[in-house]
Formats: C-alpha cells, structure tokens, sequence
C-alpha cells in the first residue's frame, strides 16, 4: 500500500521535478504536471497504457469524465499498489511530462 508521503519522496528524487498546489492538491512537475493528489488515496499520473491499466485492473486504474480529453492521464488508487508499482508510474509518467533522467 502506497500513501502520498511516498509519492513526495519518489517525485521529488527525480531530477529537476518540483512541488507545488494545483487545484489545491498537492502536484508535481516535471516541465509539465507529472502527478497530482486528485482526492484522499487518488493519485493522477501520466501514462501511455491508460486502457491497459484500467482495463486489467479496474479496481486500481480508472478515471472520470473530466479525464476523458486527457487519453494520458488515469487515476490510481494508492491502497492498491505497492512502493513498486508507484515508483514505476511515476517514472514514466515524469518521462511523459518532459523529464529527463541523468545518466
């Protein structure tokens, strides 16, 4: 089970993303928004298998009308994934906002 407290610390590792409020959650950034608290145990990321995700586990993956014109941007739910799980969401999901990992 992940928690936002594990989102803050696997966001902020990443090189060059920063916090702040959007939509008075808490929202991290890439050079665009990589991840956003989108209510208490949601989390919004970015990801290029969204339908494969909701699909396979719609338990975890899913989202709202107000996804619907955003094809890259599913909600998790963070009680049903692992520190795993979260840290290879977010990876991806700060690639998709622009990141760049060092190597």
């Amino acid at each position: 089970m992940a928690s936002e407290a594990d989102v803050r610390s696997i966001c902020l590792a990443l090189p060059g993303v920063t916090e702040r409020v959007s939509w008075n959650q808490p929202a991290w950034f890439a050079k665009t928004l990589m991840a956003r608290i989108w209510e208490p145990d949601v989390l919004t990321v970015k990801t290029a298998e969204r339908e494969a995700l909701a699909g396979t586990e719609p338990e975890t993956y899913f989202w709202t009308p107000h996804h619907e014109r955003s094809p890259q941007l599913v909600l998790v739910r963070l009680s049903r994934v692992d520190g795993g799980q979260l840290a290879e969401l977010l990876e991806d999901s700060f690639l998709l906002a622009g990141g760049r990992l060092q190597t």
